[in-house]
């Protein structure tokens, strides 16, 4: 990808290499799936060197499909570390969209394994499990900092690819074109054919959630 390198990227690996320059390692956290009603919220966490190759990096929701598929598997050749992890329908239910993003957030920092000495969080909430002095929050960071992008770019290319497989498990749903999204053909799938147990509860709005459930099996 070398020979695609743009000026998109550069203000991103500058912001990261400021911060690197004050606090040494930096990973970047972010989520995909909050506003769905269906499926995983996904958070992912990445630390770069900074001397990656990876052009267009970009918030995910700025990108392409085809080109987030190919820098998804750049960022996991290239970068330092990456992991993600994926809070359930019913976890979520249970926690709050906001406390399963940042509790998924923090279970990728855990697992991340390399030390390092600050989390940059998309957004403007801490992570609780991690001391406040670690972490800086970054306001719409995804479109600031590199690793951020990347991190949103792992979170989004894992979650389409569940909702994916989950389209292959409920075809009268469409999940493989609006990703559970509140979508108009969606919420007509769930007046058809009931809710799923892959759907939120706690999101599902107007009745719909005493609509019929289908199992899973």
């Amino acid at each position: 990808m070398s020979e695609l390198k743009t000026m998109v990227a550069s203000p991103l690996f500058e912001f990261d290499a400021q911060l690197r320059e004050k606090y040494g390692i930096i990973v970047g956290c972010d989520e995909a799936g909050r506003g769905p009603l269906a499926g995983p919220v996904v958070a992912a966490a990445v630390i770069l060197s900074g001397n990656e190759d990876l052009p267009y990096l970009n918030d995910s929701k700025k990108i392409k499909e085809d080109t987030r598929e190919k820098l998804h598997d750049e960022i996991y050749r290239q970068a330092v570390a990456v992991r993600f992890f994926c809070i359930t329908p019913k976890e979520i239910d249970e926690m709050n969209i906001l406390n399963a993003s940042l509790f998924a957030m923090y279970k990728c920092v855990e697992a991340i394994g390399v030390e390092w000495k600050r989390v940059l969080i998309d957004g403007n909430k801490y992570i609780k499990q991690i001391p406040q002095n670690l972490q800086e929050v970054v306001v719409k960071g995804d479109g600031k900092s590199a690793s951020i992008a990347a991190a949103s770019i792992i979170a989004k290319v894992a979650r389409d690819r569940i909702m994916c497989e989950y389209a292959k498990e409920y075809p009268d749903f469409g999940f493989e074109k609006h990703k559970g999204y509140p979508t108009k053909a969606h919420y007509e799938a769930i007046e058809k054919f009931g809710v799923l147990p892959i759907h939120r509860a706690s999101f599902l709005k107007n009745g719909m959630i005493s609509a019929p459930q289908i199992s899973m099996f």
